[in-house]
């Protein structure tokens, strides 16, 4: 019935360790709480006696056409769930005519990707381990004619993940007695990697030269990226890239301000969905403060917590151009591979056009703050 139906079969069909690593977040985990809850708390006024007979959900971004303004976010490690994770997720997206961000902890090149879904492909970058990977993956990316480059600027440090902590799921991984009884309890998840052996970070070697570190794939594992990455380096970024850089992990309005005059060209309003630190305010919170300090200058987007059509509309009509949704995904190629992300992502659009038709707005440019209650504006 909807997506809340697919993270309880998900938690079925999945090991605890796998489930609590796609599912937890940082510390005692308030601030994935956070982002849920504040979503709730927003309510939105409808219009009435419109013509909606015809709604449409389309958006257009970076020169591409969305069936709706659902992207799926970035989210690594995803050959946990199933091997070739990554390309179902692709295949998915591109059926259903959304954008696939493909993270930089993927287990599927990025070559393999591009051959198997021909639809908006945009990367997720980190930077660890000097600039050489991340100069490689960036040069792949533009040949592979990726469409957009997505920074992700809030891992500094990895969060502390308490459930992964008791899990013994770290790099290098070390499971208990219990994680090994409990992969046998779930045989239809086990069976799926019989003679594939572990998941690795495929991106992290080079094709050219065939080389990978042990070394930065505990790091990437353990989110130990470049500290020292600040915004003088967007430059360095630039010089690789020439395609739409967007920033993902803003939260406070000044490094809003600040990108737009480093000229970035698009911001995710994001906090990881709460998998980092746990003090920082909800996404949809943080989102009007974001708006306010960009003016409309590049387009915003935003993730965190969005688990009903109705809470796009509701970041929709704040000011958001797009939502990026993650577990959910996750959820539904656990349950049902391909199948399960197309119908999430149905799920998303047919819940959105039924807001929409139900608030008497029949375009995505039509939502806006005047159908905000006014306790929220």
């Amino acid at each position: 019935m909807n997506l809340d139906d697919y993270r309880r079969a998900a938690r079925r069909q999945l090991p605890r360790v796998i489930f609590d690593f796609i599912d937890g977040g940082a510390d005692a985990e308030d601030c994935v709480r956070r982002n849920i809850e504040d979503l709730g708390k927003v309510t939105l006024l409808p219009r009435q006696l419109r013509d909606v007979s015809s709604v449409d959900t389309s958006v257009s971004l970076f020169g591409h056409s969305w069936k709706s303004p659902v992207a799926l976010a970035p989210t690594g490690f995803n050959g946990l769930l199933r091997p070739g994770a990554d390309i179902v997720l692709a295949r998915a997206a591109d059926q259903m005519g959304t954008p696939f961000i493909l993270s930089t902890a993927s287990n599927v090149p990025l070559e393999q990707i591009a051959r198997q879904a021909n639809g908006i492909r945009w990367l997720q970058l980190y930077i660890m381990g000097g600039r050489r990977i991340a100069e490689q993956l960036i040069r792949r990316a533009r040949n592979l004619d990726y469409s957009a480059l997505v920074l992700t600027v809030d891992v500094a440090v990895g969060g502390h993940r308490e459930r992964d902590v008791r899990n013994g799921m770290t790099m290098p991984f070390k499971p208990s007695l219990r994680t090994m009884l409990d992969f046998g309890l779930h045989p239809s998840w086990a069976l799926r990697f019989m003679g594939k052996g572990p998941p690795k970070f495929a991106n992290l070697e080079d094709p050219d030269q065939g080389s990978h570190s042990a070394e930065l794939a505990v790091a990437l594992g353990n989110r130990q990226m470049d500290r020292s990455m600040a915004w003088d380096n967007l430059a360095w970024l630039r010089e690789h890239w020439d395609g739409p850089l967007l920033l993902k992990g803003i939260l406070h309005p000044d490094d809003a301000r600040r990108a737009v005059g480093e000229g970035v060209d698009g911001l995710i309003v994001s906090n990881h969905g709460g998998r980092q630190l746990d003090v920082v305010p909800s996404t949809i919170q943080a989102l009007p403060g974001v708006l306010d300090a960009v003016a409309k200058a590049i387009p915003v987007l935003v993730d965190g917590g969005f688990r009903r059509g109705g809470d796009i509309a509701k970041a929709l009509a704040m000011g958001a151009k797009a939502v990026l949704v993650g577990r959910p995904a996750l959820w539904g190629l656990a349950v049902a591979g391909e199948a399960g992300v197309r119908n999430v992502l149905e799920t998303f659009n047919e819940e959105l056009s039924r807001t929409m038709a139900l608030l008497g707005a029949t375009q995505v440019e039509e939502l806006s703050a005047n159908y905000l209650n006014n306790i929220q504006k």
